[in-house]
């Protein structure tokens, strides 16, 4: 894996949404009045991660949305709530209002400033990654916003980040992926690209893959190291 310095001289950037972009915490007051417990929020989400990789590796594709869904009715049987159609929709329709890390926006017009291409890519639906992005004030500094409803792949499988690179018309070593995930992270470096994270309250690197070449806590601080090695 390339060191920190060697990180490619890539004005391509691809940025995960959820987490890395959106603060998804925005949720636990919803998760908080349904399970009565507010911590209930990081169970969903992880149940969701998990089955969209087994989705992927199972060759039985069903969308985010779909999956979200699915996630909240497995916490609701396990936490023995009974969860009605509008608290589902509650927390669907929230998702796609989620609201920015206060560093983010700043981040996103220093690199644009920069010279530097901003690129989405999430495993949210299209539709859902196109509202939050307008509804977080962001849509204006992305030149396009992928998902990987085109692939019908979830990260962090290869052939979303090659997808994204096939659309830019671009080798993925010309792209430098971005997110608050090392598993997002593990499969963009499997596909070729650079890969920086972002430590997120909460997040931490998975230490039986080498270091990511370059970390910072917040995306402020990955623009100003991202804008001073050009």
């Amino acid at each position: 894996m390339l060191s920190k310095t060697e990180l490619p001289q890539s004005r391509i950037l691809a940025l995960d949404v959820n987490e890395t972009l959106l603060d998804v915490n925005a949720l636990r007051p919803h998760f908080q009045r349904i399970f009565g417990n507010g911590s209930v929020l990081k169970e969903w989400f992880t149940q969701m991660l998990l089955y969209a990789q087994s989705v992927t590796l199972t060759g039985t594709f069903v969308d985010f949305t779909t999956l979200a869904r699915c996630a909240m009715e497995l916490a609701a049987n396990i936490h023995a709530v009974q969860l009605s159609e509008a608290d589902e929709t509650s927390i669907l329709n929230a998702i796609k209002i989620l609201p920015a890390h206060p560093d983010v926006s700043d981040a996103l017009q220093r690199l644009r400033q920069n010279g530097f291409r901003l690129v989405t890519l999430t495993n949210s639906t299209q539709s859902t990654v196109e509202a939050q992005m307008h509804s977080a004030g962001l849509a204006p500094l992305f030149e396009r916003m992928f998902s990987i409803d085109a692939v019908k792949k979830y990260k962090p499988h290869p052939d979303t980040y090659h997808y994204v690179a096939k659309q830019l018309n671009v080798k993925t070593s010309e792209m430098v992926m971005i997110a608050a995930h090392p598993w997002d992270l593990m499969g963009a470096k499997a596909a070729g690209c650079g890969v920086a994270f972002v430590e997120r309250p909460g997040a931490s690197w998975f230490y039986s893959s080498p270091k990511p070449e370059l970390s910072a806590t917040n995306l402020n601080e990955l623009a100003a190291r991202l804008i001073s090695r050009e």
